[in-house]
Formats: structure tokens, C-alpha cells, sequence
């Protein structure tokens, strides 16, 4: 599957990178969700897509910093 594989390669980050991309989502989705407000968005499953991949950036970190301890 597309996300196992985009999983496996956040488990292969750092959590320096890890933060960096979680910034990047979420930046992302901010200038989704304002696209939609303003009627220029052509591909809404777009938002729901990055909120998930969002969602999978804080579990792996949340995971990394358990291991840490």
C-alpha cells in the first residue's frame, strides 16, 4: 500500500526531519483549507489525505520518544 510505504520511510527519519515535514503538512493544509474557502480548490480529498498523512507524522514521532525513554 502508498501509505505503509510512506510510513516506512517516516520511520527511517530523523525527529529533526520528522518535525520539519509535520511543519511542512501542516502549512500545507493550511493553504488547502484557504484554497477551499476561496472556491480554487479542484481536489478536496486533497485536505482529508494530508490530515491523515498529519496524523501519521505525530504517531511516529510519538513513538520515536517513547522508544527514546
Amino acid at each position: 500500500m502508498k501509505s505503509d510505504a510512506y510510513v516506512k520511510e517516516l520511520k527511517d527519519k530523523t525527529p529533526s526531519e520528522l518535525q520539519e515535514e509535520l511543519v511542512s503538512a501542516k502549512k500545507e493544509l493550511f493553504n488547502l483549507r484557504f484554497q477551499n474557502a476561496t472556491n480554487q480548490l479542484d481536489n478536496t480529498s486533497r485536505i482529508r489525505e494530508v490530515r491523515k498523512n498529519i496524523a501519521r507524522i505525530q504517531t511516529v514521532i510519538t513513538e520515536k520518544s517513547k522508544n527514546a525513554q
